[in-house]
């Protein structure tokens, strides 16, 4: 039975849903949806580690920063890397989603999304600093369950459903039935693999030196998983590495396609992996509702068209992809006696403070 204290805060409180990721962090407000997509950048003080910029403005700085300004990007693989930044980090969305709300009690209920394979001090390294960023109560949420339930798929029905969730640190594959993962894999091979791949391409092929935003921007523009219609080709700005100087070099998507292969392979075998220990009676509903696609990263190009090919199942993108665990974390909200059973928390399925 709820006490006096928490039926009043279950009348007022503030209930958000974030996707704590690699790349970018999104917040759902329940009753609002999405109100925050920030990359997850902070700027800092590199003597004082005090917190200057976080999200958009911190990624702009990116590369370009002066000595005196760190450019921190707090969680690597998807887990936390930098505790205190990411409690900076997180403190100034949870505010910044309150600015958009009436509700007078800033404490809120938090669900979070981190990567089915994290460990215990890693579930605990999130709880710890959704909770000294403000939170009054914190639950975890596998990134795969929140991707599938925010892109709409039965995970509560008898039937199968699979989600690849490609975020900016892993890669989560997940088979679900009657509310519960049947198969799951998780890498930590995704959007930044594919990033670095191109970083190290341009510097051994054609002896330019380039950084991780313009990489990003190249996979963006020409990245693709599968031959196009049509190939084409982008210009390509750096610094020569024999000169010294700037130098500007054209590479076609085919050449883009070929570094990151590698990487593509790693996914598409995990997809395949899982598949192999997939109870046959799924692999039916599978091959009649297909696979689907969420995540940053799994908006590359032509990916769709390269698993359907490599596994004989049809494979689609979600709807706005990339926000998929956040709207999952927030339905969870809206729905929170019938769907509470997904959560995953360090004490008996969920964390309060």
């Amino acid at each position: 039975m709820l006490s006096p204290l928490d039926y009043f805060f279950g009348l007022f409180s503030l209930d958000i849903g974030i996707d704590l990721g690699t790349a970018n962090t999104l917040v759902s407000v329940r009753g609002k949806g999405i109100v925050i997509n920030e990359p997850s950048f902070v700027a800092v003080e590199r003597k004082t580690r005090r917190p200057i910029e976080v999200g958009a403005r911190a990624k702009e700085m990116w590369s370009k920063n002066p000595r005196d300004i760190l450019i921190v990007r707090p969680l690597r693989d998807g887990v936390i890397s930098e505790f205190e930044v990411t409690e900076a980090m997180l403190n100034h969305l949870i505010h910044k989603a309150h600015e958009q709300s009436w509700v007078p009690i800033p404490r809120p209920r938090v669900v979070v999304g981190i990567p089915s394979g994290v460990t215990e001090v890693e579930k605990r390294a999130v709880y710890e600093a959704a909770i000294s960023a403000g939170a009054r109560e914190v639950h975890l949420i596998e990134e795969p369950v929140a991707a599938a339930i925010g892109a709409g798929l039965p995970v509560q029905e008898t039937r199968g459903s699979m989600v690849v969730d490609i975020g900016g640190g892993t890669t989560e594959v997940a088979i679900f039935s009657l509310g519960g993962i049947v198969i799951s894999r998780s890498i930590r091979v995704a959007g930044d693999e594919l990033d670095e791949d191109i970083v190290q391409y341009m510097r051994t092929k054609h002896n330019l030196l380039i950084g991780e935003p313009t990489a990003e921007r190249i996979k963006i523009e020409i990245g693709t998983a599968y031959p196009p219609p049509q190939e084409r080709i982008f210009a390509v700005k750096g610094r020569n590495l024999l000169t010294g100087l700037p130098a500007s070099v054209e590479v076609s998507s085919i050449e883009i396609r070929d570094c990151m292969s590698g990487s593509v392979d790693i996914v598409v075998d995990t997809v395949k992996d899982a598949l192999d220990d997939t109870p046959p009676e799924l692999i039916g509903d599978l091959m009649e509702s297909g696979i689907c696609l969420a995540g940053g990263a799994g908006q590359l190009r032509g990916l769709p068209e390269r698993l359907t090919e490599e596994i004989n199942i049809r494979t689609w993108t979600a709807d706005d992809p990339i926000t998929c665990v956040a709207r999952g974390a927030g339905r969870v909200l809206e729905d929170y006696n019938n769907l509470r059973r997904l959560l995953v928390g360090l004490e008996r399925g969920s964390t309060r403070h």
